[in-house]
């Protein structure tokens, strides 16, 4: 069979992702005789495209189906999208901007006519983009949270909740964001610590000549509307202006002086400017003493007619403004540099303002303990599990969840006003009408009946999707489907830990109101991918690559084993290309690994006799990466396992066992030999393909031509076996030995193939004996021999075995002596460092059996290296 001389990914990746796709073995249906393993896809939002955060856990995700799908589970990865109701609202007015329309121009119907176009052209591209990268969701289940039924499912959970009096509408302080024109959640706001200024204002004492109060604020456009003047009655400073007032610069309104221990004394001057509709902690002030609320900033964030001054100027103008008048009439003090910390739209990036607010709440406190329960206990587990303790302290101080936001985009709040000034909550409008009409015996009609103009948080819709994806009618009928009870509660869900409160701890809040159970067994949190300097990948700052060019110059299986090279659970990942690279790399070592073994003649009459050992060898090691293998997949340590794949493949299959068995240039190998290869290679495709589906689906298929029902998508996982170590241990001391036969030669100067004779000082005839042919091929030896010492002769020690390399010319005994003394020196180190660990306690009655075992033959071997290492120096005394 002619091979291609170099393995071409683009035409591979094509050709079996349609055959995948074409034959269905991405579909799941219920099978009551098949163990179910479900994972769900964070849903990308509709505005987004592939980027390397979707690259990383996306490639896990399908690392873990795949993996499921080959141990003869019902394999069920459900994908989708979420609507993204202001990331989504944002980009439509974008888009209507640019043709020169305003989104107040149209109406609510229109709008949404815009947005539903804009979602079906470019709602759909990230998840054809995760084909590119080999992703076997079950395309048929795609679910998108504003499908009809999907829409249905959040108006029932909001009707069911309200009437558990869990939903109440009240005016709260709220965050607010001006630029898309919306209440956020706690959850939406990121705090950045940004250089700003403190700006210190003269207030003038009413009814006094000169007298002033001084006030240092950051926001000296918010002055207009204070309402008091707050001292700590502890201050002796300020004692004489008990019950006096001072007045605001610039507007002349005057407000009392009050006194309250929350001014801290030694913060900026001691007093505070009290401001209850524009910070939280003013709010809360003003309630406690009874003060005005005074609201001078429109929604979006610029001055209205409550300001008095300055009105339709944005906040930021108006805060240069207000500060060159103070400086003017006299009343600006000083401006001072000052960090603070400041709240910013997790989606816009717009400095968030407080705003008391009409909305919409969930009530937390109680809802949330079951969730907090789950993860404390480990019914559900968070790898890593140093996430608990954030979990927990969330969940111990959550706040109610504001869930309206004022956007067109979303699911609408199904509630609906009347004209007495009642609102009732229904499904639909019709609905609304008969209950409104029953409940206070009046005869409204249809046009009374108002609905709610804002929509539901983004959030409340997501943290339905482990159950909404396969039922939506449960919360109506608490009746789950087959589908449902089949493949609920969901195994694994991969996710980053941004949204662990966002998104994670509310799908775990809607599992246990719904369902009475998690909705997912194990949560795996990435890390976030960061470039060289530690810099978040951003498309504002440039530093991140185009993963569909990644694909397309090093192949998707380069990509994906790329990205897991460095990415332990939780941990960030320091992206460079050159991982990707190492990728490819790997996907050509196989290629050329395949292409080696396809290239051998077989000779049916040949004996198998001198490849015994070697076989034996790797059929041992093989099952001993395996066993490695299944406990890193066991304890989501995804990067591990792949590295001890990649180790087993590149090291041990491609650089020792194929070396190893490799027969003479032009000459024949042995059929059983052969045979057993290609088991071993088959066994090798089998546990990298969850890596490297489509490089692993192209050998599989070449090796022979298979029928449909044995795909290597669908093949049998390798079975765990028992190993012995044994063959092991003595492989890697044969490999030694000629590692240190190919330094000596590097050394000095010696041609690779110039056959050199070996004699070895052991106990261990037979170990070298049974690998004799593999020694000599190996290493090139003309001949290989055992005796106690060799006159001119190079020495090196491997374990406790002393060997010698006779060389034509002189020895340098000065040399010889050093070499070997640098040698006891490395071996005295590494004992001690062996032997600090067997001496802690902590260690030796914590670390598993197996780990001690090894530290103590570790300590067994460099006390013998070390006893054979002073025998060959006294020798050269």
């Amino acid at each position: 069979m002619s091979l291609a001389t170099k393995y071409n990914p683009e035409a591979v990746e094509l050709k079996w992702y349609k055959y995948w796709m074409e034959n269905r073995f991405f579909s799941s249906k219920v099978d009551p005789e098949k163990e179910p393993y479900t994972i769900v896809i964070p849903p990308p939002n509709v505005t987004g495209v592939l980027h390397m955060g979707h690259m990383l856990n996306n490639t896990i995700q399908d690392v873990l189906i795949r993996k499921a799908r080959m141990e003869g589970k019902n394999a069920c990865w459900v994908p989708g999208t979420d609507h993204a109701s202001i990331a989504t609202e944002a980009k439509v007015v974008a888009m209507l901007k640019e043709k020169g329309i305003d989104k107040k121009s149209l109406s609510r119907e229109e709008f949404l006519e815009h947005a539903w176009d804009w979602k079906k052209k470019y709602g759909g591209i990230i998840l054809e983009q995760l084909k590119k990268l080999g992703a076997s969701c079950d395309w048929d289940r795609t679910k998108f949270t504003m499908d009809e039924d999907l829409s249905q499912a959040v108006v029932s959970v909001f009707i069911d909740l309200h009437k558990k009096g869990k939903i109440y509408r009240g005016i709260r302080m709220v965050n607010w964001d001006p630029q898309g024109k919306t209440a956020l959640s706690d959850d939406e706001v990121i705090m950045k610590e940004i250089q700003s200024k403190l700006y210190y204002i003269q207030y003038k004492i009413e009814d006094s000549e000169n007298e002033t109060l001084t006030i240092a604020t950051t926001r000296p456009e918010t002055i207009m509307a204070d309402v008091a003047i707050c001292i700590n009655p502890n201050d002796d400073r300020f004692t004489h202006l008990k019950g006096k007032k001072a007045i605001i610069p610039l507007i002349n309104r005057p407000i009392p002086i009050i006194e309250d221990e929350y001014v801290d004394m030694e913060f900026g001057t001691g007093c505070l400017k009290v401001t209850p509709a524009h910070d939280i902690n003013d709010y809360e002030l003003g309630v406690k003493h009874k003060l005005e609320v005074i609201d001078i900033l429109n929604d979006d964030g610029s001055l209205n007619e409550k300001a008095q001054i300055l009105i339709g100027e944005d906040r930021f103008i108006a805060r240069k403004k207000i500060a060159k008048l103070l400086d003017e009439v006299g009343q600006l003090e000083k401006i001072e540099d000052y960090k603070s910390n400041v709240g910013h739209s997790e989606r816009t990036d717009a400095v968030v303002e407080p705003k008391l607010s009409l909305q919409w709440f969930l009530k937390m406190e109680d809802i949330t303990k079951p969730a907090l329960k789950a993860v404390m206990e480990d019914v559900i587990q968070l790898y890593p599990p140093k996430f608990k303790n954030m979990y927990r302290a969330w969940m111990e101080n959550v706040r109610d969840w504001c869930i309206s936001r004022q956007l067109w985009w979303g699911h609408r709040i199904p509630a609906y006003y009347l004209p007495n000034g009642e609102y009732v909550v229904a499904k639909s409008q019709s609905d609304a009408l008969k209950i409104a009409n029953e409940k206070y015996d009046e005869q409204f009609t249809i046009e009374d009946i108002k609905q709610d103009e804002d929509v539901l948080d983004t959030w409340f819709s997501s943290w339905l999707w482990p159950i909404s994806v396969f039922d939506t009618k449960v919360f109506e009928n608490n009746a789950p489907s087959e589908d449902l009870r089949y493949y609920y509660p969901t195994n694994d869900l991969v996710t980053a830990p941004e949204i662990l409160f966002f998104w994670v701890a509310r799908m775990i809040i809607a599992g246990y109101e719904y369902m009475g159970e998690k909705p997912f067994k194990n949560v795996y949190l990435t890390g976030i991918v960061r470039d060289k300097q530690g810099r978040k990948m951003s498309k504002s700052l440039g530093n991140s690559p185009d993963p569909l060019e990644l694909i397309k110059n090093f192949g998707a299986d380069g990509v994906r084993t790329g990205m897991l090279f460095s990415s332990p659970a939780g941990n960030d990942l320091p992206f460079d290309e050159k991982l990707v690279e190492q990728g490819r790399n790997f996907a050509n070592k196989i290629w050329n690994a395949f292409r080696l073994i396809e290239g051998w003649e077989v000779d049916e009459n040949l004996n198998v006799n001198e490849n015994k050992a070697s076989i034996h060898w790797f059929d041992n090691r093989f099952h001993e990466a395996l066993a490695e293998i299944e406990d890193h997949f066991d304890k989501f340590r995804i990067s591990d396992a792949l590295m001890t794949t990649y180790k087993l493949v590149w090291d041990d299959f491609c650089s020792w066992y194929l070396e190893m068995i490799k027969p003479a240039y032009q000459q024949p190998i042995d059929r059983e030999t052969y045979d057993q290869t290609i088991v071993f290679l088959e066994d090798i495709l089998r546990i990298l393909h969850p890596f490297m589906p489509f490089l692993t689906e192209e050998i599989w298929q070449t090796i022979e031509k298979r029928g449909l029902g044995h795909a290597l998508i669908i093949q049998k996982w390798p079975e765990k076996k028992a190993y012995d170590t044994k063959p092991i241990a003595e492989a890697a001391q044969v490999f030694e030995v000629v590692s240190q036969v190919r330094n000596l030669r590097s050394s000095k100067g010696l041609s690779p193939k110039e056959s050199l004779s070996l004699t070895i000082n052991t106990n261990q005839e037979a170990l070298y004996k049974s690998f004799e042919s593999v020694l000599k091929k190996l290493a090139n030896l003309s001949e290989l021999q055992f005796g106690e010492k060799v006159e001119n002769a190079v020495s090196f020690v491997v374990k406790s075995d002393e060997c010698f390399v006779p060389l034509e010319e002189q020895i340098d005994v000065e040399q010889e002596r050093e070499n070997l003394s640098k040698e006891l020196e490395y071996t005295k180190g590494f004992l001690n460092a062996v032997m600090k660990k067997l001496g802690n306690e902590r260690f030796v009655s914590g670390a598993p059996a197996a780990v001690v075992e090894n530290e103590k033959k570790k300590q067994a071997d460099a006390e013998a290296k070390i006893k054979t290492l002073e025998e060959a120096l006294s020798k050269l005394a």
